[in-house]
Protein backbone atom coordinates (compact mmCIF):
# COMPACT_ATOMS: atom_id res chain seq x y z
CA UNK A 1 0.00 0.00 0.00
CA UNK A 2 1.23 3.53 -0.73
CA UNK A 3 0.02 6.95 0.84
CA UNK A 4 1.10 10.36 -1.53
CA UNK A 5 1.54 12.99 0.51
CA UNK A 6 1.89 16.97 0.11
CA UNK A 7 4.54 18.97 1.86
CA UNK A 8 4.36 22.87 2.96
CA UNK A 9 8.35 23.14 3.38
CA UNK A 10 7.87 26.39 4.71
CA UNK A 11 4.95 25.61 7.61
CA UNK A 12 7.64 22.55 8.20
CA UNK A 13 10.29 24.36 8.41
CA UNK A 14 8.83 27.45 10.42
CA UNK A 15 7.16 24.74 12.95
CA UNK A 16 10.72 22.81 13.58
CA UNK A 17 12.52 26.14 14.47
CA UNK A 18 10.02 27.33 16.19
CA UNK A 19 10.02 24.48 18.41
CA UNK A 20 13.72 23.82 18.57
CA UNK A 21 14.40 28.06 19.99
CA UNK A 22 11.62 27.06 22.52
CA UNK A 23 13.93 24.26 23.51
CA UNK A 24 16.81 26.23 23.68
CA UNK A 25 14.84 28.17 25.82
CA UNK A 26 15.41 31.32 23.66
CA UNK A 27 13.11 34.42 23.66
CA UNK A 28 12.48 35.25 20.11
CA UNK A 29 9.76 36.32 17.21
CA UNK A 30 9.53 34.41 13.62
CA UNK A 31 9.75 36.78 10.73
CA UNK A 32 8.81 36.26 7.20
CA UNK A 33 11.20 34.30 5.12
CA UNK A 34 13.16 32.44 7.65
CA UNK A 35 13.92 35.45 9.64
CA UNK A 36 13.92 35.42 13.35
CA UNK A 37 14.46 38.23 15.99
CA UNK A 38 16.14 37.39 19.14
CA UNK A 39 14.62 39.69 22.52
CA UNK A 40 17.92 38.97 24.54
CA UNK A 41 21.33 37.93 23.33
CA UNK A 42 22.60 34.78 23.56
CA UNK A 43 26.18 33.17 23.59
CA UNK A 44 28.56 31.77 20.96
CA UNK A 45 28.10 28.30 23.22
CA UNK A 46 24.24 28.61 22.75
CA UNK A 47 24.28 29.57 19.19
CA UNK A 48 26.84 26.42 18.17
CA UNK A 49 24.37 24.17 19.62
CA UNK A 50 21.00 25.52 18.23
CA UNK A 51 23.03 25.41 15.06
CA UNK A 52 24.14 21.95 14.95
CA UNK A 53 20.48 21.02 16.30
CA UNK A 54 18.68 22.70 13.06
CA UNK A 55 21.56 20.30 10.49
CA UNK A 56 20.16 17.42 11.81
CA UNK A 57 16.46 18.69 10.19
CA UNK A 58 18.58 20.15 7.06
CA UNK A 59 18.16 23.84 8.11
CA UNK A 60 21.04 25.98 8.63
CA UNK A 61 21.98 29.30 9.81
CA UNK A 62 22.90 32.03 6.64
CA UNK A 63 25.42 33.78 8.13
CA UNK A 64 25.88 36.36 4.74
CA UNK A 65 23.07 38.95 3.90
CA UNK A 66 23.79 38.05 0.41
CA UNK A 67 23.00 34.53 0.73
CA UNK A 68 19.86 35.41 3.39
CA UNK A 69 18.43 37.90 0.69
CA UNK A 70 18.97 34.99 -2.29
CA UNK A 71 17.16 32.54 0.16
CA UNK A 72 14.72 34.91 0.51
CA UNK A 73 14.08 35.27 -2.89
CA UNK A 74 14.20 31.21 -3.22
CA UNK A 75 11.07 31.40 -0.52
CA UNK A 76 9.20 33.80 -2.47
CA UNK A 77 9.64 31.99 -5.68
CA UNK A 78 8.67 28.48 -4.01
CA UNK A 79 5.39 30.48 -2.75
CA UNK A 80 4.39 31.75 -5.86
CA UNK A 81 5.00 29.13 -7.96
CA UNK A 82 3.49 26.63 -5.51
CA UNK A 83 0.72 28.78 -4.75
CA UNK A 84 -3.40 27.42 -4.60
CA UNK A 85 -3.94 30.29 -6.94
CA UNK A 86 -2.67 31.65 -9.94
CA UNK A 87 -0.80 35.21 -9.31
CA UNK A 88 -1.90 37.63 -11.81
CA UNK A 89 1.26 39.71 -12.82
CA UNK A 90 4.64 38.54 -13.90
CA UNK A 91 7.30 36.80 -11.84
CA UNK A 92 9.59 39.94 -11.57
CA UNK A 93 7.01 42.25 -10.71
CA UNK A 94 5.70 40.33 -7.99
CA UNK A 95 9.65 39.13 -6.54
CA UNK A 96 10.59 42.87 -6.40
CA UNK A 97 7.23 44.26 -4.81
CA UNK A 98 7.57 40.72 -2.53
CA UNK A 99 10.84 42.06 -1.23
CA UNK A 100 10.71 45.76 -1.50
CA UNK A 101 14.11 45.88 -3.97
CA UNK A 102 14.87 46.24 -7.99
CA UNK A 103 14.35 42.90 -9.97
CA UNK A 104 17.27 43.96 -11.67
CA UNK A 105 19.17 44.10 -8.13
CA UNK A 106 17.79 41.09 -7.23
CA UNK A 107 18.65 38.82 -10.26
CA UNK A 108 21.86 39.83 -10.66
CA UNK A 109 22.72 39.11 -7.03
CA UNK A 110 20.93 35.54 -7.15
CA UNK A 111 23.31 34.61 -10.31
CA UNK A 112 26.34 35.88 -8.47
CA UNK A 113 25.59 33.73 -5.54
CA UNK A 114 23.35 31.14 -6.50
CA UNK A 115 24.92 30.69 -10.12
CA UNK A 116 21.83 30.24 -12.12
CA UNK A 117 18.94 32.80 -12.86
CA UNK A 118 16.16 33.36 -11.59
CA UNK A 119 14.30 32.36 -14.67
CA UNK A 120 16.12 28.86 -14.42
CA UNK A 121 15.34 28.52 -10.85
CA UNK A 122 11.76 29.20 -11.26
CA UNK A 123 11.47 26.62 -14.60
CA UNK A 124 12.58 23.98 -11.89
CA UNK A 125 10.05 25.25 -9.44
CA UNK A 126 7.01 25.14 -11.83
CA UNK A 127 8.60 21.63 -13.58
CA UNK A 128 8.87 20.50 -9.95
CA UNK A 129 5.11 21.11 -9.19
CA UNK A 130 4.15 20.05 -12.81
CA UNK A 131 5.79 16.61 -11.44
CA UNK A 132 3.23 16.46 -8.04
CA UNK A 133 0.63 17.26 -10.28
CA UNK A 134 1.26 14.67 -12.65
CA UNK A 135 1.63 12.68 -10.00
CA UNK A 136 -1.37 13.29 -7.90
CA UNK A 137 -3.11 12.37 -10.92
CA UNK A 138 -6.58 14.87 -10.35
CA UNK A 139 -5.77 17.61 -13.44
CA UNK A 140 -5.07 17.24 -17.24
CA UNK A 141 -1.69 18.91 -18.56
CA UNK A 142 -3.84 21.41 -20.25
CA UNK A 143 -4.87 22.65 -16.73
CA UNK A 144 -1.88 22.21 -15.36
CA UNK A 145 -0.23 24.43 -17.92
CA UNK A 146 -2.89 26.95 -17.24
CA UNK A 147 -2.16 26.77 -13.43
CA UNK A 148 1.34 27.04 -13.71
CA UNK A 149 1.07 30.15 -16.04
CA UNK A 150 2.29 28.69 -19.06
CA UNK A 151 0.74 29.54 -22.46
CA UNK A 152 0.39 26.24 -23.85
CA UNK A 153 0.74 22.75 -22.69
CA UNK A 154 3.59 22.74 -25.95
CA UNK A 155 5.31 25.37 -23.99
CA UNK A 156 4.84 23.79 -20.78
CA UNK A 157 5.94 20.42 -22.57
CA UNK A 158 9.20 22.23 -23.99
CA UNK A 159 10.42 22.76 -21.00
CA UNK A 160 9.42 20.19 -19.10
CA UNK A 161 11.44 18.31 -21.44
CA UNK A 162 14.55 20.65 -21.34
CA UNK A 163 14.18 20.05 -18.24
CA UNK A 164 13.96 16.60 -17.35
CA UNK A 165 14.82 14.87 -20.54
CA UNK A 166 11.35 13.50 -21.24
CA UNK A 167 7.85 14.75 -21.97
CA UNK A 168 4.99 15.36 -19.57
CA UNK A 169 2.74 12.82 -20.97
CA UNK A 170 6.18 10.30 -20.85
CA UNK A 171 6.43 10.75 -17.38
CA UNK A 172 2.62 10.21 -16.68
CA UNK A 173 2.75 6.75 -18.55
CA UNK A 174 5.91 6.38 -16.58
CA UNK A 175 3.95 6.49 -13.20
CA UNK A 176 1.18 4.86 -14.40
CA UNK A 177 2.75 1.94 -15.53
CA UNK A 178 4.86 1.95 -12.02
CA UNK A 179 1.85 1.87 -10.08
CA UNK A 180 0.17 -0.87 -12.08
CA UNK A 181 3.44 -3.23 -12.06
CA UNK A 182 3.19 -2.17 -8.06
CA UNK A 183 -0.28 -3.04 -8.00
CA UNK A 184 -0.02 -6.20 -9.84
CA UNK A 185 2.96 -7.21 -7.44
CA UNK A 186 0.83 -6.66 -4.11
CA UNK A 187 -1.41 -8.46 -5.90
CA UNK A 188 0.46 -11.25 -6.52
CA UNK A 189 2.14 -11.41 -2.99
CA UNK A 190 -1.15 -11.78 -1.56
CA UNK A 191 -1.97 -14.82 -4.01
CA UNK A 192 0.82 -16.27 -2.31
CA UNK A 193 -0.09 -15.46 1.45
Amino acid sequence: MKMYVKFDFNALCKKVLDEKLKEHGLKYRLLNFGEVEFYEPFTQEQHNLFKKNLKDYGIEIIESQKTALVQKIKDVIVELVFSENAVPVKASIYIAEKLNHSYGYLSNLFSEVAYTSIENFIILQKIEYAKELILNNKQSLTEIAHKLNYSSVAHLSTQFKNTTGITPSQFQKIVMKRRKNQAIAINSKMLYE
